[in-house]
């Protein structure tokens, strides 16, 4: 039968079935190596690894001053104007340099306190924040790189790497994980960027060099104005939400144990699977798109498109996991991970409504709404931290993913709150 055109052109479509299998194939590399930490290392050894990946993105987010999403949205409104583009990313590229070298010093330097904060005093992992150190710059760069990507919606070039990247890290982390057990864990995971950006680097150069002449980068900041908001925004979204989670995961441990520690941790790397799945779709699709609508008409059709595309999809991916949560733990992790079993509920509930609340709030990003923004980003992390520690006492773990769905219900509202004037009524958007 032949596909309408409209199904044929549509490229959230396109991206989408691209994305899915791309994503079937890093589930199943990221399955296999949860599988070996879970087995080898056991709850204890995954709680540990959980907090490490939570300061992961906050480093990466502080090395490039956490320009991202402004760097995917102003490549995708001057994709066509090549001297827009080298201003922007000359201006990206000093703060990169500035950005990566001050967290470089600060991994370095601080590595004693940051091990206290974010294993605890038992543990002695200083040396893993000074390989991290040096791998920080790796990091921006490839942070950076992949923004623009991004920004061009080159999605099977973005794809194709991230599936390389996960086979890579999957393969160095099982490696050093049997050579070493946690500390080879982590090792893997802070190196790891170091050959990602050194394997890969090629891949970027062949898609960026059209768009980009990087001798003609220069020491200057010309877009400095327009990407500040999208750097308060970033330390809001990764660099404090991350110390939320390493937070929750210390109060749960203290509170409760480590066991409870470590059956959340398995939840949420679950969880973030499933969620790669429609993540890529926000910055390939949903930003560029957003940030080139100019009625509220345009946006609301559009949010719309988006909501029949993705959530059936989402919620029969839900259903499934949901229905087949043992032989998940089992397959995933091992029989240790079986008091996870109660998590899925609440955790799955609260990604869909989560998934519905974030498509309509990446209008905030696309349009650089500083305030609305800051305002119900600081109004979500306050709803989790409180309602998680209320419920840790008498739930455990299942009282912070209770409080994830619980949040996620009234940050919908509240967004949706925020953005009334361009869900609803005919009117011109700001740029």
């Amino acid at each position: 039968m032949k596909l309408p055109a409209s199904v044929k052109n549509n490229l959230l479509l396109k991206i989408t079935s691209v994305n899915s299998l791309a994503v079937l194939l890093k589930m199943l590399v990221t399955f296999v190596t949860q599988k070996v930490i879970a087995v080898v290392l056991g709850p204890s050894g995954v709680a540990q690894i959980g907090n490490f990946k939570n300061l992961l993105p906050m480093v990466e987010s502080l090395s490039t001053v956490g320009v991202f999403n402004g760097v995917v949205k102003y490549v995708a409104e001057h994709k066509e104007t090549p001297n827009e583009l080298q201003k922007l990313f000359s201006t990206a590229f000093v703060f990169l340099i500035f950005g990566s070298l001050l967290v470089c010093l600060l991994l370095f330097f601080g590595a004693p306190y940051l091990n206290d904060w974010v294993f605890g005093n038992n543990y002695d992992f200083v040396f893993v924040f000074r390989v991290l150190a040096i791998a920080t710059p790796f990091i921006a760069l490839s942070s950076l790189l992949n923004a623009v990507i991004n920004g061009l919606s080159k999605y099977k070039v973005f794809l194709k790497i991230s599936i390389y990247v996960s086979v890579f890290t999957a393969i160095l982390v099982i490696i050093l994980v049997y050579v070493n057990a946690l500390d080879g864990a982590l090792f893997a995971m802070a190196i790891a960027p170091v050959f990602h950006l050194l394997f890969f680097g090629y891949l970027y150069l062949k898609v960026l060099k059209p768009y980009l002449n990087f001798k003609q980068l220069s020491f200057q900041i010309p877009y400095a104005n327009q990407l500040v908001v999208y750097i308060i925004m970033a330390f809001l979204s990764i660099v404090l939400s991350g110390f939320v989670d390493i937070k929750l995961r210390t109060f749960l441990i203290q509170e409760i144990d480590v066991v409870d520690a470590g059956n959340w941790t398995g939840m949420t790397n679950i969880s973030n699977q499933y969620f790669t799945l429609v993540s890529a779709v926000f910055s390939l699709y949903v930003l560029p798109k957003f940030a080139t609508i100019k009625t509220s008409t345009q946006f609301r059709l559009e949010v719309l498109t988006i909501y029949k595309t993705l959530l059936p999809l989402f919620f029969i991916g839900c259903v499934l996991v949901y229905v087949c949560r043992e032989w998940i733990i089992l397959i995933v992790q091992s029989p240790e991970f079986l008091g996870m079993k109660p998590l899925f509920k609440w955790q799955l509930l609260g990604d869909f409504v989560k998934i519905a609340s974030l498509i309509i709030a990446y209008q905030f990003l696309a349009k650089g709404l500083l305030k609305e923004f800051v305002i119900t980003e600081i109004i979500s992390l306050v709803l989790f931290y409180g309602l998680s520690v209320t419920f840790i006492n008498d739930l455990g773990a299942e009282g912070i993913v209770l409080a994830h769905f619980i949040r996620y219900v009234l940050y919908y509202f509240i967004v949706v709150f925020a953005l009334r004037k361009h869900l609803f009524g005919d009117r011109e958007l700001p740029e």
